[in-house]
């Protein structure tokens, strides 16, 4: 665990770091670095002599590393829409013949917002088909040209095999694309032993790098030459300071590359990463189930209120735990009033992330004691904790 790299304020129980991590501790000193003597000393120059242009690419190994990824198949930038965005037309034109595009009634919807924009810009006859995250495999065919899933549910934790999934859909001579928006820095993966030609993420849950910070994606190294991007942005050129009239793209993932690199942002995820830097992802999915088990059994023995949404089995599930309580939403407020940080999902659910860096067994017993009071006493009924806030 490394909580004491993290500004975690006095008297919290964080447990909705699947949602915003928490600052790191060195954040503030990274980010007033690029703020004072990079950007405030060297003003433009920054570009060259800070090396901010190549900070896309850098940071993005870095992340590659968690979600085991060659060098120099990842870039960061933009937003994780626009990342769908990216991929999800890449993956289109590669099965030119093919209209459907598979996905199931967990993905984010978000991803699936992004998808009806795009066919219907394109009026080339796609369509979207949905099924139960349990039906996906059955649905495999070779009608279906991209295969787009969210490996870990946003609601439910419930968790895809992404290599087995990967395998089926391919053996179908299907495009896949993953959102790892709730695996990297949760789960253990291996984007290059799945061969799955995509895969798209943030950096601002799990890897802590603060709100808007940008989108990661993956191209597999073998296919990201044949990729002409929709979005063919000015620093996705092979040379972007030749400033030639046509769009010509850059080698490799560089091509991936949209809009102006947020260099302050930048700052944040280098100071997060370094807190990865040595962490076992094999260590933390360990430590998480440890974690998440104890939760669940705390819950279910002080709650009985509660039902359990999640997996039971904690191979199917990623790095949170979700109940589900017809007054979920008044619960989660009273729980933030008295510190202890959940989030809540329409209609119904609680959602509680288990992140093992900051988190330990003391907190899960006093976030469950504090939840029992609240139980017990009815807190949850008060008049202040039935008004919805814009965030839920």
């Amino acid at each position: 665990m490394r909580k004491e790299q993290f500004h975690l304020p006095e008297g919290v129980i964080y447990l909705d770091g699947n949602s915003l991590g928490p600052m790191p501790a060195r954040a503030v000193t990274r980010m007033n670095q690029t703020l004072q003597e990079e950007w405030g000393e060297m003003l433009i120059r920054g570009w060259n002599e800070a090396e901010w242009m190549s900070q896309p690419v850098s940071l993005a190994d870095r992340v590659g590393a968690l979600i085991g990824c060659p060098l120099g198949s990842v870039v960061l930038g933009d937003t994780l829409s626009v990342k769908v965005f990216q991929a999800l037309s890449a993956a289109l034109a590669m099965r030119p013949d093919r209209k459907v595009i598979l996905s199931d009634t967990g993905n984010f919807p978000s991803d699936l917002y992004i998808a009806q924009g795009l066919i219907g810009s394109l009026e080339q006859d796609h369509r979207i088909k949905l099924v139960d995250p349990s039906d996906v495999e059955q649905n495999l065919s070779k009608d279906v040209a991209v295969l787009m899933l969210t490996q870990v549910d946003y609601r439910t934790g419930r968790m895809h095999d992404l290599q087995k999934i990967t395998h089926t859909a391919h053996q179908h001579g299907i495009v896949v694309i993953w959102d790892l928006a709730h695996s990297a820095g949760a789960v253990p993966v291996d984007m290059s032993r799945s061969r799955a030609e995509f895969a798209i993420g943030c950096t601002y849950k799990y890897l802590n790098a603060g709100p808007g910070s940008p989108a990661f994606i993956y191209v597999r190294p073998d296919i990201v030459d044949q990729i002409i991007p929709a979005l063919s942005g000015w620093l996705g050129h092979k040379a972007p300071f030749d400033f030639d009239l046509d769009y010509q793209p850059a080698p490799g993932i560089q091509r991936m590359r949209v809009g102006t690199p947020p260099i302050l942002q930048f700052a944040a995820l280098d100071a997060s990463l370094s807190i990865w830097d040595g962490v076992s992802m094999k260590e933390v999915r360990e430590r998480s189930i440890e974690l998440s088990e104890l939760f669940i059994c705390e819950v279910e023995k002080r709650c009985p209120e509660f039902e359990l949404l999640s997996p039971r089995d904690p191979q199917q599930r990623g790095s949170q735990v979700s109940f589900v309580f017809e007054h979920g939403y008044s619960v989660i407020r009273a729980l933030i009033g008295q510190g202890v940080i959940g989030d809540f999902r329409a209609p119904n659910v609680m959602r509680f992330g288990i992140a093992p860096l900051y988190l330990d067994e003391n907190d899960i017993h006093a976030a469950v004691e504090i939840m029992q009071d609240i139980m017990q006493r009815e807190i949850w009924k008060r008049p202040e904790f039935q008004i919805r806030a814009a965030v839920t």
